[in-house]
């Protein structure tokens, strides 16, 4: 039976990606701020749930957490909004916080066999990608984001050589978070972007790790 670990349980995507697991006959543990207190900007908290859930191992360790939004900090439209504290607010639970998340759950993945950290990233965190500027604090964030499972890819490999980590691009999804901004894109249900988004987990293989994919499975630009 796969055993999984939802990070951020409670949210409409972490919620999505759990039922359709449990639907699926997987052995689900969900953890959330609202329910156990589970704060990715709080290593006490990380610390605290990863040694519960010590002698365990998971195939799947899905990180759902983020905010586009955070103590009602609007994305900036341009630099005449730059503002540091929001800044490290973004980093601190967009960047660092998945930092930590590794750093405490990650030991908790499979070491023999395929084993997958898979963690919400976005679209706009591609340098690359993007044509448009602004919302710099929610893009860096996200970027740093990527950089970090990058990292954690290349060093889980010498762990376990089956191990693979991902950056995923959910799609706009229906949820508080893209509420504001919602109407300027299409939309897809929770349901639906977490239907996509284990399909493309189930489609990855090791030599995959470290990689950044949308919801329909594409590769997204660095």
């Amino acid at each position: 039976m796969m055993r999984a670990l939802i990070l951020g349980a409670s949210g409409g995507i972490g919620a999505a990606i759990a039922a359709r697991l449990r639907d699926g006959g997987a052995d689900v543990t969900g953890l959330s701020r609202s329910s156990d207190g589970l704060d990715l900007t709080d290593a006490a908290t990380l610390n605290d749930h990863a040694a519960r859930l010590d002698g365990q191992r998971f195939d799947l360790i899905f990180n759902a957490t983020g905010a586009l939004m955070i103590d009602g900090s609007r994305p900036e439209k341009s630099f005449d909004a730059a503002d540091a504290d929001a800044m490290a607010r973004q980093f601190a639970l967009n960047a660092t916080g998945v930092a930590l998340a590794i750093r405490y759950f990650g030991p908790l993945l499979a070491g023999d066999r395929r084993a997958v950290f898979a963690s919400l990233s976005a679209r706009v965190g591609s340098i690359g990608d993007n044509r448009l500027g602004g919302w710099f604090g929610y893009r860096a964030a996200k970027a740093a984001q990527n950089q970090i499972i990058r990292c954690a890819a290349i060093e889980w490999k010498r762990r376990n050589r089956h191990s693979i980590f991902v950056a995923l691009h959910p799609g706009t999804v229906e949820t508080p978070l893209t509420a504001r901004y919602a109407d300027r894109y299409p939309t897809i249900t929770p349901d639906r972007s977490a239907e996509a988004l284990l399909s493309v987990i189930d489609g990855l293989s090791p030599e995959d790790s470290g990689g950044f994919r949308d919801w329909k499975g594409q590769k997204v630009e660095w």
